[in-house]
């Protein structure tokens, strides 16, 4: 087998220097399983190509590099590759100097690597390309169309004109899509222009999609309903778009609302709820869903909504039927259990031919919604029912390929509103759209009349908020300055050794002391066995209420300073001091024991459990011993230990023993936490440079804490390179909702 002369780790070599025969498939090939065992490929990735090239032996070596990294790419959030950019790495193959102080953040790096594996793959992009017959983009789209395994599509094709060989690639515009990703991009596309567009449009597949399009209710009704709903407004006071985003959705059926912490999202989508309910016909019901990515969010959801509409209900008794419109709200769901997601497959019970039943559909934390779910929600959604989304379009995209809200909300901060949406905001709100934000003739796209930015944060006025905005601006040097400046609600810890991080755990930092100590404490005031199941479930309570009060969020997964070797740590010291003791005499293995913080790793309906949902292993209320009454004395038996999660004032729980797919949450990614706010949050970064540190996830890190934060990073250079690196994700759809696809 031919193999190729390329830097490794070890290794000094120029890279210029090249073997004397080309890059065939099988030395690629042997290259992509060299790159798999350092790590910088998965094993997956590498089975692709090696699927192709046993497939389709002819398969050339541009091709098998090329779904190699297509595959790695979308394991990254990528929806597909741009074969210019993989192209433009030929241009690069010189060593990028990795001092920090050069900035190198806007480097993409491809391979999950560190720089020897960068170099690797530009080494060889160059000799591919040296070799090839022709240069440029255009000889690759030649050899990818030549392949049976590749389909061509012209840009801009539409879902249905993908008609044909059901190639496992696909080819468009010069991106290079996984073929399911393609049809999704098509069909959240489709789905969403003809939300957005004039009147409704029959979907392929769906039974209920031909209705009439409604007329918008009387402006002046809107605007009285408005007064009545929001503070009442002083006269000449600049637009309110809390107010705007109310009047925007009730023109289409689609509406995003988009904003950083504290704007606002669910204070005004409760009102837009209730204004809803008071312009629909008596006579007409109104079936309302509530839901977000993940259970915690859910619950925050419907909590925050209840409390809203609470409020307005003590102001205004009279004003609406307070209790029929709590029955329309009577639950929130995770998205896989509204859509129906069944154990182990991509099957849900509700698509295009089993439709949702439901009018209204509030969708909130929509920046963790990925591609292929939200292709799922859109084609189960019936065209006549209006969505609402609601998300912060700088925060962290989904894990899974797509940044799909970040897509929609591309206008947002600009506006860009035609003249007809200014006229109906004014008319509705009784203030003027702000100058800034109408559109340049021909700019005015249907999607951004149906998008509005909430822009004053009502919470982030302090220290946090400046920091966090400082960060979403890309400003490091003012955000360091921020982290620098006396005050209890910031603070950067530069210890070397991941001991800083112990302390932190157990017993928090000056100005924010406790840790998970106040857990630990609550955990430690089990009621006595004679105590009732009303106060044992008062215990559970606030035994949850105190862990969500910190939490230690981490960068990576695997390492010492991720969420792994955080998470060994912290068991260890816990078990040293004694505070928390194995499992194993229950039958359950050492992995069990009371207190132990879970995270559910996976979708089991079965059990009402879903991906994301974090819950504490804690045991079950006293039960009476065998022949025993229910008496209170010794005889009372402990119960079974179980995972106890809380849906706003609700709890619900599990046999520990059936769940398998849950891992230890002491500490957790930045991914996993957002939907969650805690009163102290400890952003933790990797001590090197890493691309998974980018802008976007300290963003999401900081504006998780409600009052209290702290950074640990060893250099200030990794905090402040990772300000500095945006979140770049390959995705077609913002062309697709533009009308054109380069």
């Amino acid at each position: 087998m031919t193999t190729l002369n390329l830097p490794g780790p070890a290794q000094d070599q120029s890279p210029h220097t090249a073997p004397d025969t080309p890059p065939d498939a099988a030395a690629v090939l042997a290259e992509l399983a060299r790159w798999a065992e350092l790590g910088w490929l998965r094993r997956l990735d590498l089975a692709l190509a090696r699927w192709l090239q046993a497939e389709l032996p002819d398969s050339p070596p541009e091709l098998l590099l090329a779904a190699a990294l297509l595959a790695q790419r979308e394991g990254r959030g990528h929806s597909c590759i741009v074969l210019a950019d993989l192209l433009a790495l030929a241009d690069a193959a010189v060593p990028v100097p990795t001092d920090l102080a050069l900035q190198a953040a806007e480097v993409d790096e491809w391979l999950d690597g560190p720089e020897p594996a960068q170099q690797a793959l530009r080494s060889l992009m160059a000799r591919l390309v040296a070799e090839a017959s022709a240069p440029g983009l255009a000889h690759w789209e030649a050899l990818f169309a030549a392949s049976p395994a590749v389909q061509v599509l012209a840009p801009g094709v539409p879902e249905t004109g993908g008609a044909g060989p059901a190639t496992p690639l696909l080819l468009e515009g010069g991106r290079l899509y996984l073929r399911r990703h393609w049809r999704e991009e098509c069909l959240v596309a489709a789905e969403v222009l003809a939300r957005v567009g004039p009147a409704p449009m029959p979907a392929s597949g769906a039974v209920n999609d031909l209705v009439a399009e409604a007329p918008p209710p009387d402006p002046a009704e809107v605007r009285a309903w408005l007064d009545r709903l929001f503070t009442p407004r002083e006269p000449g006071a600049p637009l309110d778009w809390q107010r705007a985003a109310c009047a925007v959705a009730l023109r289409g059926r689609l509406a995003l609302i988009t904003g950083g912490p504290g704007t606002g999202k669910t204070y005004t989508v409760a009102r837009l709820l209730a204004l809803v309910f008071a312009l629909q016909p008596p006579t007409v019901p109104l079936r309302i869903a509530l839901a977000a990515p993940t259970g915690k969010a859910a619950a925050r959801l419907k909590q925050s909504i209840d409390l809203a509409l609470q409020g307005l209900r003590q102001a205004q008794p009279g004003l609406l039927d307070w209790d029929l419109l709590a029955q329309r709200l009577a639950q929130a769901h995770t998205l896989h259990k509204l859509l129906g997601a069944r154990p182990d497959t991509r099957h849900l019970r509700h698509d295009a031919r089993h439709p949702l039943e439901v009018d209204l559909l509030v969708v909130d934390e929509a920046s963790m919604v990925h591609l292929e779910l939200m292709a799922a929600l859109l084609a189960a959604l019936p065209r006549r029912a209006r969505l609402l989304l609601l998300g912060d379009k700088d925060q962290l995209a989904s894990v899974e390929a797509g940044a799909v809200l970040g897509d929609l909300c591309a206008d947002a901060e600009a506006g860009r509103y035609g003249s007809d949406t200014a006229g109906w905001i004014a008319a509705c709100t009784g203030a003027p759209l702000p100058a800034p934000y109408l559109a340049a003739p021909g700019e005015a796209s249907a999607l951004a009349q149906q998008t509005v930015m909430l822009r004053e944060s009502r919470r982030f006025h302090g220290a946090i908020g400046q920091l966090a905005q400082a960060v979403n601006a890309g400003d490091a040097s003012v955000a360091l300055q921020r982290l620098q400046a006396p005050g209890p609600e910031l603070a950067h810890l530069a210890d070397p050794q991941p001991g800083g991080v112990l302390r932190l755990a157990l017993q928090g930092r000056a100005g924010a002391e406790g840790g998970y100590g106040p857990f630990l404490q609550a955990l430690g005031e089990r009621p006595p066995p004679s105590a009732s199941v009303e106060d044992h479930a008062a215990w559970v309570r606030r035994v949850l209420g105190a862990f969500d009060r910190f939490r230690l969020l981490c960068a990576l997964r695997e390492g010492d300073w991720g969420v792994a070797g955080l998470n060994r740590a912290i068991e260890q010291a816990l078990r040293q001091r004694g505070l928390i003791h194995g499992g194993a005499s229950a039958g359950l293995g050492n992995d069990w024991y009371e207190g132990r913080p879970v995270m559910v790793t996976r979708n089991d309906s079965a059990l009402g459990v879903y991906n994301g949902d974090v819950g504490l292993a804690l045991r079950a209320a006293p039960t009476p011993a065998s022949g025993q009454g229910s008496g209170s004395g010794p005889a009372r038996r402990a119960g079974p230990l179980r995972v106890w999660f809380a849906d706003g004032d609700q709890l619900r729980s599990v046999l520990a023993s059936r769940l398998a797919a849950v891992e230890t949450a002491w500490a957790m990614t930045v991914h996993k936490s957002q939907g969650s706010e805690f009163e102290h949050t400890v952003l933790v970064l990797p001590p090197r440079a890493n691309p998974v540190a980018t802008r976007e996830l300290v963003y999401t890190g900081i504006t998780r804490a409600r009052s209290r934060f702290t950074l640990v990073a060893a250099q200030p250079a990794v905090f402040e390179q990772a300000v500095r690196r945006r979140t770049r994700r390959a995705s077609g759809l913002p062309m697709r909702l533009a009308g054109t696809a380069e």
